[in-house]
């Protein structure tokens, strides 16, 4: 199943991101935890935190990274490594600390642990 979410970005940004899973009607996502990571990183472009060519890069090099891993660039991952060029930057950006960041997922790891299947999952 995919999603949509509909955004205002200039499809020239979009253009810009080879990769970029979309339809003729824009980007399309495999899941939730993707449409999010992608809004976040639209809504810090958007408040001038980074470039688009800040962001392209950063997404360029977390890509290389995993391939230089051994990922076999099937399109499966794009979002893993979308996700991981928006950590990357909103940490040198000072957004968020590298600190922050893990006690987040261990929060929310926690948290999904405690979780009844099935349930949505709450963070404190």
């Amino acid at each position: 199943m995919s999603a949509r979410v509909f955004t205002t970005a200039p499809r020239a940004l979009l253009d810009a991101l080879p990769g970029l899973p979309r339809d003729d009607a824009g980007p399309v996502f495999a899941a939730p935890w993707q449409a999010a990571a992608f809004a976040m990183t639209l809504a810090l472009h958007e408040r001038g935190v980074f470039t688009w060519s800040e962001w392209a890069a950063q997404l360029a090099d977390a890509i290389r990274d995993a391939q230089a891993l051994g990922d076999p660039d099937q399109g499966d991952t794009y979002y893993a490594h979308w996700l991981t060029a928006l950590e990357r930057i909103a940490t040198a950006k000072g957004c968020v600390t590298r600190d922050g960041l893990i006690d987040r997922k261990n929060a929310w790891d926690a948290a999904a642990r405690r979780t009844p299947h099935g349930q949505p999952i709450g963070l404190d």
